[in-house]
């Protein structure tokens, strides 16, 4: 991985503090064009800050969309390498560097009462307190978003020391130090908001201790990766075997989301906690199938939070594209659903929010499954996909070509 001075205006190669090159991936074409930073956790544990801090700090600048979920940074629009990195240094003289002494090695402090907040960067290497642009627009994003402030010293179970123990060396961040967990799949990457950051708590498998507060983080789309991040702790890879009979946590799911398409996102929650199957791939699967209807294409739009707080995996994927599947083969107006591209609009539309990973939906497209409906009803499906499917290669071939 190539590496940069923090400070690019610094030359010199020993210079301790040291972040990856900022890498950028163009995907889509035409209004579903998007830049994707591939690597912006690992330059953003280098900066000791959130990975959603400098993406969102990219679309404040560009007056673009952002997206934060399932662990890809994403900026609405085709933007060059070159002018991302402009732009990730100026975030780092305006939120990184210490005014004083130009230092990396501070945090972001947030003083006052709500409404009349400040903030300002403590320098650990010099001691000043420096403020920031209270005017930016980001600021107004981190003060919703703030970073909780780490214990002194504390280490993890794997003996790493957090970032403020270890001023004065390098910056050395260990997943697990956390919470003490030592449990890779269950830690944030250091600089990434860890569950317990951003309101999220850190213990219980509880839907409401993924919520934790009466108006739900799946009201706010840029949040939605924190509660998708704590959902997965419940029981993601469960084998989820359940017989799918009348009486079933699924089928009674089904039955009340068919009853209840206008219910909350909260109110959603609510149900399959109550059910006790969260974290379930097949929660999905009565999703895609019984909450929406034959205007699917214009009704998931606004159900996009709950999804991505929902969808922790490629199998949740899977179930949620079989869930759809039914809803659009088993249909009394199917042939018309088909035949108008619905399930083109549909994956689009999962694509752009970045529910749906690209190689997957290739995949998906290319593959006929009998699992949720029979063959015929399956390719048919598929079939209506071929729009999208295409859309994608051309923009594949078009990234290639540039």
């Amino acid at each position: 991985m190539a590496m940069v001075n923090i400070r690019r205006d610094v030359e010199d190669k020993f210079y301790r503090y040291k972040m990856p090159l900022l890498q950028i991936k163009v995907e889509g074409r035409g209004n579903g064009i998007k830049t994707v930073v591939p690597n912006m956790e690992d330059i953003a544990r280098a900066l000791n800050r959130p990975p959603t801090y400098p993406t969102k700090y990219f679309g404040c600048e560009l007056g673009a969309q952002t997206s934060m979920a399932n662990d890809r940074y994403i900026v609405n629009g085709a933007h060059t390498a070159d002018r991302l990195r402009e732009l990730l240094d100026s975030f780092i003289e305006q939120f990184v560097l210490c005014p004083s002494c130009k230092n990396p090695e501070t945090e972001l402090v947030i003083t006052g009462k709500s409404g009349h907040e400040d903030m300002h960067r403590d320098c650990k290497a010099c001691g000043r307190q420096n403020g920031v642009n209270m005017r930016h627009k980001l600021v107004a994003y981190i003060l919703k978003n703030p970073v909780k402030k780490k214990e002194k010293g504390k280490k993890g179970k794997k003996g790493g020391m957090t970032a403020e123990a270890n001023v004065g060396g390098p910056m050395v961040f260990e997943k697990g130090a956390e919470d003490g967990s030592g449990e890779d799949e269950d830690a944030s990457p250091s600089g990434t908001p860890a569950p317990g950051d951003q309101g999220v708590p850190t213990t219980g498998t509880d839907i409401d201790d993924v919520l934790g507060r009466s108006d739900p983080v799946l009201g706010n789309p840029d949040e939605a990766e924190e509660v998708s991040k704590k959902l997965a702790k419940t029981d993601l890879n469960g084998d989820d075997d359940e017989d799918e009979d009348a009486d079933s946590p699924y089928a009674l799911l089904g039955g009340w989301l068919e009853d209840n398409k206008d219910a909350s996102d909260a109110d959603i929650i609510e149900k399959i906690k109550e059910y006790g199957i969260a974290g379930k791939y097949k929660v999905l699967v009565e999703i895609g199938h019984h909450l929406f209807s034959d205007e699917v294409a214009k009704e998931i739009t606004k159900r996009i939070p709950l999804i991505q707080a929902l969808v922790t995996s490629e199998k949740h994927q899977k179930g949620l594209l079989g869930g759809l599947e039914r809803l659009l083969a088993l249909s009394p107006n199917s042939d018309a659903l088909l035949a108008a591209g619905t399930t083109s609009k549909v994956l689009m539309e999962l694509y752009q929010a970045d529910i749906l990973d690209e190689e997957f939906v290739k995949n998906w497209g290319t593959h006929v499954s009998k699992k949720y409906v029979d063959k015929e009803k399956s390719k048919k499906v598929r079939k209506s996909a071929d729009a999208f499917l295409k859309w994608l290669d051309e923009a594949d071939d078009e990234s290639e070509s540039e």
